[in-house]
């Protein structure tokens, strides 16, 4: 099929949509309490005396509180042993024991009073004791502002403060099956999306319109809307993340969309590029590169094998090609891929410098984008989550750059 041609309205199109999250279940409450124990183990074997856990996904994560970062400190304890406890501002406590999921106390602060020094009380009577001679170690997670570590650092001089990525990442890098079956779904909600989207372009169409479109395409199939998105033609599909000004969609033009959506905290993230109207064999031979360099990161996706080597094997595919080495221009000016949960981007990470190896239950992004200044870009990005077997796609590849789909998309 060629896109542009026999295409639905924004009404059609949004019609065949349906809601797809029926069945979708969050994660269950002994799953957080499994977490738990899982960082605390960790702790233990590591001589982590205790972590601290602000307001955001690491939060989520471990207790299932949805809260977001602001200037007011928010966020939980999490000793080795014993129970986890919260700290709050006194006036948001009811608010928090609403929302609350895996239960704990709440030690509260007024406005007036400093919740580092609360942080630092608190650690005493969970008997992690201040020693100058010997600090505790205690660490803090990784997304804390620096004004509140700065603030924990002041208060708490008796211990010895550390990055909690060596916790969180532990944790979190590994999904279980009721994430990757989140993740699943939320991504087949947005391929689902970019056949719609698809299927309404026409010419003199702009950006914003597709984005707009986009938005009520994830409301449609059961999201609150997009948690992102970035609809790209022509010359501006060679920046990876867009341009200032907006595009008019004309014949001949690439186009470039990736957007994402959230399912109960999981996130998914799919970039389709094609061409609008019949391509050019310059294109042709440039999307083929693409798709060959994604296939090649795939094929080096096996257990125990370096994130990094991954991100190589791309790399070797694109210089057979002609671009590159490297990160040189035209060429793949980034990473390869990103793990992904319930952040966008987390550990670990398809490039050369993250020597982790490839275990079960890691989940990936394949994005080795071509970008050629001055004319045009491709990126055509899946994921895929480690098996026994080896990696396993969530969403099949793109099919070909005149069916990106590998189906109808039109009416």
């Amino acid at each position: 099929m060629t896109i542009g041609v026999g295409g639905c309205s924004k009404e059609q199109a949004l019609a065949r949509l349906h809601d797809m999250t029926e069945g979708a279940q969050g994660i269950a409450l002994d799953e957080y309490r499994a977490r738990i124990a899982s960082a605390q183990a960790y702790m233990q074997a590591n001589e982590i005396a205790a972590i601290y856990l602000n307001a955001g996904t690491s939060l989520r994560y471990f207790t299932g509180l949805k809260w977001h970062a602001s200037e007011r400190m928010v966020g939980a304890i999490l000793p080795a042993a014993g129970e986890l406890e919260f700290i709050a501002p006194w006036f948001e406590v009811g608010t928090l024991n609403e929302y609350m999921v895996l239960s704990g106390a709440v030690n509260a602060w007024h406005e007036h009073e400093s919740p580092y020094a609360l942080f630092a009380a608190v650690l005493e009577r969970m008997n992690v004791a201040a020693n100058v001679e010997c600090p505790a170690i205690v660490g803090i997670d990784e997304s804390t502002p620096f004004f509140i570590a700065d603030g924990i650092a002041q208060a708490a001089a008796g211990y010895r403060l550390t990055n909690a990525k060596a916790v969180t990442a532990h944790c979190r890098m590994v999904k279980s099956v009721a994430e990757i079956a989140l993740m699943q779904r939320a991504k087949e909600m947005t391929l689902a999306v970019h056949k719609a989207a698809a299927s309404i372009l026409h010419e003199g169409m702009t950006t914003t319109e597709v984005e707009a479109f986009i938005a009520a395409a994830h409301r449609q199939v059961g999201a609150s809307g997009s948690y992102f998105c970035i609809v790209l033609f022509g010359e501006a599909t060679a920046y990876p993340h867009g341009v200032k000004e907006p595009q008019v969609l004309k014949p001949g033009d690439m186009v470039l969309i990736d957007t994402g959506c959230v399912l109960h905290g999981y996130i998914s993230d799919i970039t389709r590029t094609y061409v609008f109207g019949e391509p050019n064999e310059r294109q042709r031979q440039v999307w083929n590169a693409e798709k060959a360099a994604q296939a090649a990161a795939f094929a080096a996706a096996r257990l125990g094998v370096p994130c990094g080597d991954v991100d190589g094997a791309a790399r070797l595919q694109l210089q057979k090609d002609g671009f590159g080495p490297g990160y040189d221009l035209p060429g793949l000016p980034h990473r390869t891929g990103h793990g992904i949960g319930m952040d966008i981007h987390e550990w670990p990470y398809l490039v050369s410098s993250d020597r982790t190896p490839l275990a079960v239950g890691m989940c990936f992004s394949n994005e080795p984008m071509i970008c050629i200044p001055g004319e045009f870009g491709v990126r055509l990005e899946d994921h895929f989550y480690m098996t026994e077997q080896g990696p396993c796609w969530f969403t099949q590849p793109s099919h070909s750059i005149d069916d990106p789909f590998g189906v109808n998309a039109g009416c």
